[in-house]
């Protein structure tokens, strides 16, 4: 579709596929910046209409038909409709099969620094044991019909997401940092376990490293090596010197735009790079 043609159908507020007993696909016109740009400022309407799509709508209706009876993580884990709303809330939907590590992880709460959730190097494991609370003092949290609703919210969201990385991946993973970086902006504490906090979300991750320009084998490195090298490059390249600074909208742009710009750039050098040996294979003089 041209990009005229997509823009006025998306903000203009085009009905959604449920209507018409299809699916509607996020418009992801072009990447790069002008993609980012076209998608923020259609996001309200796009996702509104996303979250019609009747399979969203069947999973997020079961979902809080059913969860206000679901008092533990065997209870959870034995029903896979309602796990797919759970794991897909936070962007964990891969882990579907896996029902004896989702139930270990629930059962073990967050309140233990050794609970099992805790000791995992992605952090969204731990989010997600953290809002269900069967393993912690407080106990299930799925009798509350706000909180269930709180879930649904984080899982059309993720699904956009989601439907949006296939057109584009770049354009998921700045979703997901525009979502995210408010949340460690806002933790308390030090910009050391802020920045661990960065480390353990991989889509986060990404984001930063690429838009710092640092390598693919970074992460193998010493991991207070890494805290100090993102924390000085932050600062030399965006002038952040305090991660609070990130539950600003300028910065958060700011860290977008140069991951997106050095993403563009990387992909352009890779396509340039297998031109130009396409050329060299084709002009070399066949042997036989």
């Amino acid at each position: 579709m041209p990009q005229s043609a997509a823009q006025s159908a998306a903000t203009r507020g085009a009905p959604s596929g449920a209507q018409f007993g299809m699916s509607y696909q996020p418009i992801v016109p072009t990447g790069g910046l002008i993609g980012w740009g076209y998608l923020s400022r259609t996001l309200e309407t796009q996702t509104g209409n996303f979250a019609k799509n009747p399979e969203i709508v069947r999973d997020t209706e079961y979902f809080t038909q059913n969860i206000n009876s679901v008092r533990s993580a065997e209870g959870l884990v034995s029903d896979r409709r309602l796990m797919r709303v759970a794991l897909g809330a936070f962007g964990l939907q891969s882990d579907i099969d896996s029902r004896a590590f989702i139930q270990k992880v629930l059962e073990g709460g967050t309140e233990e620094p050794t609970a099992l959730a805790n000791r995992l190097s992605d952090d969204r494991y731990a989010e997600f044991a953290r809002a269900f609370g069967f393993g912690n003092p407080g106990g299930a949290r799925t009798a509350s019909p706000t909180w269930a609703q709180s879930i649904v919210s984080k899982f059309q969201r993720q699904q956009f997401e989601v439907a949006v990385g296939n057109q584009d991946e770049s354009m998921r993973l700045a979703m997901d940092a525009q979502r995210t970086m408010p949340e460690i902006g806002a933790l308390s504490g030090t910009d050391e376990t802020k920045w661990f906090k960065i480390m353990a979300s991989p889509p986060l991750r990404q984001v930063f490293e690429t838009a710092l320009g640092l390598p693919a084998a970074f992460g193998q490195a010493d991991l207070d090596i890494q805290v100090t090298e993102f924390a000085d490059r932050a600062q030399r390249q965006l002038g952040i010197d305090d991660l609070s600074k990130l539950s600003d909208p300028e910065v958060q742009d700011a860290v977008i735009r140069r991951f997106l710009l050095r993403d563009q750039v990387a992909s352009f050098s890779q396509q340039s790079s297998g031109a130009i040996a396409l050329t060299l294979l084709q002009s070399m003089p066949r042997l036989y």
